[in-house]
């Protein structure tokens, strides 16, 4: 057991509720709220307010701007810092509050560029804090339940690694409709999202990639696309009165969603529910990426943000056999009477060949291929977000597994979508110690 610590956290929009509630709730005899950090003073009310209704006193928790982070940090005498805000602040947020005195636990991505990276490593040097990078997924039991195979060798050498993620037009499209559209905000999806990704693929090989070669673009998503397809202009926002099409997001629909965004635009302006065939879009909805890896595997990697279902498979080929993980996350995205999305994953029509789940298969040579079983999770990321919360808040024991991400593993996730970036823009593979990164990732 740990003595409580005292967190301020820096960025209230849609994730940060996952802490607040952690806080509020299992852990609130491990961690205690001081500080709350945000530009956006709609937002920031809306949090306190949730908390305040969750029983959790909040008369005595300072806030700012994030220019008040310092301030913030020593009014509170805080312990941490978890900074939730947009991928483009995390550098310059995780720096200062490192310089400030606490240590620092983030969303994944670390950041989004080489400059990022080298301005975290001077000063995680300079101050010797420490910087948990929080990812989920290692956590999710289908996800370790691949890890314990390999590296309890049932395969052998892992030698290559195949894996394909399908957004769907449901969750895909989101990502067109917020900040995240411009790539300058978020490094593209092979940072912002593939990098959960890239971060498996290294924790299951324990390995660290070395080189990159990517191609992909904008091909379905943006105005010039749509315009290539004929399709008639839209609104430029989905919340308005009238006929509404599958690709747009009603923020009046959601309450938790107007209250944060909707209700808070008079403070900054920002709308969550752009069009996403409007003009600006400049992230990449289709990428493949092939990897090479230290110990001479090689990972091929594809990533698609508008397909009809969502999920993931992968496989892992090893000297001695073969492991296949596939899940479905959601079999189908359908349309109501009103023709809005039905965003619940349950819903499947009695017709439909796909239906939800999640299988792990471990065939070896000359033998049949078995079934491995999954320990059911229960709740966001396939149950990985209670673990995940259990060891930022509690302290992780000796895992044999070894999810707990520290920032070395958070620069090795990103380090596959920044070379990923430079080979899109150059056409040419980018060798990762060429970025110079400013942290040596060999294991």
């Amino acid at each position: 057991m740990t003595s409580k610590r005292r967190y301020v956290v820096v960025g209230t929009g849609h994730r940060v509720q996952m802490y607040l509630d952690a806080m509020a709730g299992d852990h609130r005899d491990d961690a205690e709220l001081v500080g709350l950090v945000e530009p956006n003073p709609g937002r920031l009310s809306v949090h306190l307010n949730r908390l305040a209704e969750a029983g959790l006193e909040v008369s005595s928790v300072v806030t700012g701007h994030p220019d008040d982070l310092e301030r913030v940090i020593k009014e509170t005498e805080a312990d941490r810092a978890i900074i939730t805000s947009p991928d483009y602040t995390h550098a310059e947020l995780i720096v200062r509050s490192l310089d400030a005195g606490v240590d620092v636990v983030v969303e994944k991505p670390l950041t989004i560029n080489a400059e990022g990276t080298r301005q975290i490593a001077d000063a995680v040097q300079r101050t010797g804090r420490q910087v948990v990078v929080t990812h989920n997924y290692r956590y999710s039991p289908r996800n370790s339940g691949l890890k314990e195979l390999i590296k309890n060798g049932a395969i052998g050498t892992p030698l290559s690694v195949t894996f394909e993620w399908v957004l769907d037009t449901a969750h895909g499209a989101d990502y067109f409709r917020r900040w995240h559209r411009d790539k300058a905000n978020s490094g593209g999806l092979l940072i912002h999202k593939a990098s959960h990704h890239f971060d498996l693929v290294n924790w299951w090989l324990a390995d660290t990639p070395t080189q990159v070669y990517a191609r992909g673009g904008v091909r379905f998503y943006g105005s010039e696309n749509a315009a290539a397809r004929g399709m008639a202009p839209h609104p430029e926002r989905g919340t308005h009165d009238g006929t509404h099409s599958p690709w747009e997001l009603d923020l009046r629909t959601d309450p938790r969603l107007k209250a944060l965004y909707l209700d808070s635009e008079s403070y900054d302006g920002y709308q969550r529910d752009q069009d996403v065939f409007g003009p600006g879009v400049t992230t990449e909805d289709n990428l493949a990426v092939i990897v090479d890896y230290a110990q001479d595997a090689t990972l091929s990697y594809a990533l698609n943000a508008h397909a009809p279902w969502e999920g993931y498979r992968v496989a892992v080929n090893g000297d001695e056999g073969r492991a296949e993980l596939e899940v479905v996350e959601r079999a189908a995205v359908l349309t109501d009477a009103e023709g809005r999305v039905v965003i619940d994953p349950s819903a499947v029509p009695e017709s439909s060949s796909r239906t939800g789940g999640e299988r792990l298969t471990l065939q070896r040579h000359w033998e049949p291929a078995q079934d491995v079983k999954i320990e059911a999770g229960t709740g966001a990321h396939g149950g990985g977000d209670a673990l995940l919360l259990a060891d930022i808040f509690r302290g992780h024991a000796d895992d044999w597994l070894e999810r707990s991400a520290n920032w070395a593993d958070g620069v090795r996730a990103i380090a596959i979508g920044i070379a990923g970036n430079e080979s899109l823009s150059t056409g040419l593979p980018i060798k990762i110690a060429d970025l110079e990164l400013g942290v040596d990732l060999s294991r």
